[in-house]
C-alpha cells in the first residue's frame, strides 16, 4: 500500500523538479521527504528521478507512473467529497486572480462566499502574471482570454470585452479620438500580459480587424496601475469591461470609439483536472456565476 504522503511529494517533485521545494509545500522537514521518495522507489523497485546538484529530472517510469499517482489521488479526493457532501462544505482553496478584477469584483464577493460557507478558508494570490497550475502552489486560476492550454479544465463565468475609456479631464484637455488610428496621437497606458507588452491594439469594424500599435510614456506588470492611471486624467487605457464598468457608471471614465468592438476578454476559472472539483470548489463556481449573472456582463 503506497502513501498518500509519498505519492504527494513525488507529484509535487515532479511538478517542480525540486525535492526541497516540494517538500515546503507539503510542510515536510528535507530529510522526511528524502525518506519518503526513497521509501516509495523501494516499494516499486524502480528509480524514479536523476538527481544533479540542482534538480531531478523523471525517469521513463518515473514519467510513466506520474500519471497513475495523479489519478488514483484524484480518485481519492472524489471518494473523500462524495463522503462529506452530505455534510457542511469545507476545505482550502487556493485562488490566484488578475489584479483588477480580483480586487474590485471577486473580493467582496468572496467575502460573501466564506459568510454562506464559513468552513472554507481561502488563500488568494492578484497577479496578471499566468501562474503554472500544475508547478505553482494554487488549485484554481481566473483567466480572461481564450483558453491556450488545452490540459486545463476552464469553467467560464462571464462574457466581456475591451473597451477604450479615459476620464473626462483627459478629453477635456487632449479630445477624443475618431478613429482607432487615431489613438497613436494619444498617451496610451500600457501594461504586460503573457506574452510581452500590451501595445497592439485591436478592434473590429463589423468582422474586419483593426490593428493599431499604440504608445504610451508609462507602463506597468499591473493591469490595475493602467486603470488608476486612466482615472487619474493621464491617458487612455484599454481594459476589460468588468474591470472598468464600475468607473463608467459613477462618472470617473468615460468610453471612446463605441462605434468599434474591442477584443472579447471572457472570464474563466480554470483548474487542472476534472477530479479536482471538490464541493467546495463546486459551491464557489455556483456562487460566482449567480453573481455575475446579476451585474449582466453579457450586455457588453
Amino acid at each position: 500500500m503506497y502513501s498518500t504522503t509519498d505519492l504527494q511529494l513525488f507529484i509535487h517533485t515532479a511538478d517542480l523538479g525540486n525535492l526541497s521545494k516540494a517538500a515546503r509545500q507539503l510542510d515536510l522537514l528535507p530529510a522526511t521527504a528524502s525518506a519518503s521518495l526513497k521509501r516509495l522507489e523501494q516499494q516499486l523497485n524502480a528509480r524514479l528521478f536523476v538527481r544533479s546538484t540542482r534538480s531531478m529530472r523523471l525517469t521513463p517510469a518515473g514519467a510513466l507512473f506520474l500519471d497513475y499517482s495523479r489519478q488514483a489521488l484524484a480518485l481519492l479526493q472524489e471518494g473523500q467529497a462524495l463522503l462529506n457532501a452530505d455534510g457542511p462544505v469545507s476545505g482550502h482553496l487556493r485562488l490566484s486572480m488578475p489584479s483588477d478584477v480580483g480586487r474590485n469584483i471577486l473580493l467582496p464577493w468572496l467575502d460573501a462566499f466564506q459568510k454562506n460557507y464559513p468552513q472554507v478558508t481561502l488563500s488568494l494570490q492578484f497577479s496578471d502574471r499566468v501562474i503554472d497550475l500544475f508547478r505553482d502552489p494554487v488549485d484554481v486560476a481566473f483567466r480572461y482570454g481564450k483558453l491556450d492550454d488545452s490540459t486545463l479544465v476552464s469553467q467560464p463565468l462571464a462574457a466581456s470585452r475591451r473597451v477604450l475609456v479615459a476620464a473626462p479631464s483627459y478629453l477635456a484637455q487632449h479630445g477624443r479620438p475618431q478613429s482607432p488610428q487615431d489613438l497613436q496621437n494619444h498617451n496610451c497606458l500600457l501594461y504586460y500580459l503573457q506574452r510581452g507588452l500590451f501595445n497592439n491594439w485591436r478592434f473590429y469594424a463589423g468582422k474586419t480587424p483593426i490593428d493599431v500599435k499604440v504608445r504610451g510614456d508609462r507602463m506597468s506588470d499591473d493591469a490595475a496601475i493602467a486603470r488608476l492611471w486612466a482615472i487619474a486624467g493621464i491617458g487612455i487605457a484599454y481594459k476589460s469591461w468588468l474591470d472598468v464598468r464600475q468607473d463608467v457608471a459613477e462618472g470617473r471614465l468615460e468610453i471612446l470609439l463605441e462605434q468599434f468592438a474591442g477584443e472579447e476578454t471572457p472570464l474563466s476559472m480554470v483548474y487542472p483536472h476534472r477530479n479536482s472539483m471538490s464541493p467546495s470548489l463546486r459551491a464557489l463556481l455556483t456562487f460566482l456565476r449567480e453573481k455575475f449573472e446579476e451585474i449582466e456582463t453579457t450586455s457588453r
